[in-house]
């Protein structure tokens, strides 16, 4: 199972063909339109199934599926935890649970971005027991802002999920450091010199030991599409 994460900083109707040279199972995309407003060409690979999460048609969260896998909200989800969507995902090799995230809500007081993950792992505290757990997408946070964001930060965050023995895929596969990072997936205003790592895949342990693979893009191959290159982790399942 390839599962591809992309924040595509919207028209993702314009930039769908680009990204499916990837060939994924599962794609999440940040910044997605709605889908009255995803009219693709002709000649562009359509999706089996889909879920779409969001406010703003312009740009929310869509979750795709090119192989067998479907889709199911589960009845847990809290919508005003935005975005942060717990998915069944059934019909592959193995069922397995998939938190798709887009850490965005402006209209929280208590915080826009890694408190909504923060809000995310408590109320979903029970689910996250479960084995065959994934949590992917753009998180819009980095230990490098802890002292920003008091207890509900990013390190809380990654400390709360490995007391359920899930982990971030690229820092384990890659020994990367949380906060130092070597591998960018976001560039601000598209420029070369501030990098940022900010989209993230985070595994239970029973997923861990089946990944074969791990890819992040790169500035030269992805900024003209976006200010986000896609995280791309390949499963043995």
């Amino acid at each position: 199972m390839k599962l591809i994460t992309w924040n595509c900083q919207g028209a993702f109707r314009k930039k769908a063909d680009t990204i499916l040279l990837q060939r994924p199972d599962i794609l999440v995309v940040q910044e997605c339109e709605h889908p009255d407003k995803l009219v693709f060409s002709s000649v562009t690979q359509r999706p089996n199934d889909f879920l779409w999460f969001g406010d703003n048609k312009h740009k929310g969260l869509g979750v795709f599926s090119y192989s067998n896998y479907k889709f199911q909200l589960l009845d847990q989800h809290n919508a005003d935890i935005k975005i942060i969507s717990p998915i069944s995902v059934t019909g592959g090799q193995i069922d397995f649970t998939l938190f798709a995230i887009w850490a965005n809500n402006p209209n929280d007081r208590d915080g826009q971005y890694i408190e909504q993950v923060w809000k995310a792992v408590n109320h979903y505290d029970q689910l996250l027991n479960n084995e065959r757990t994934i949590l992917t997408g753009d998180f819009n946070s980095n230990k490098i802002w802890d002292k920003q964001h008091r207890t509900a930060n990013h390190s809380a965050v990654v400390d709360r999920l490995a007391e359920k023995n899930i982990y971030s895929v690229y820092h384990r596969h890659l020994n990367q450091e949380q906060g130092k990072e070597n591998h960018p997936t976001f560039f601000l205003q598209r420029n070369k010199d501030k990098p940022y790592h900010i989209d993230y895949c985070f595994t239970s342990a029973d997923l861990y030991d089946k990944v074969k693979n791990i890819e992040i893009g790169t500035y030269e191959n992805w900024i003209t599409h976006s200010d986000h290159t896609p995280l791309i982790i390949s499963f043995d399942l």
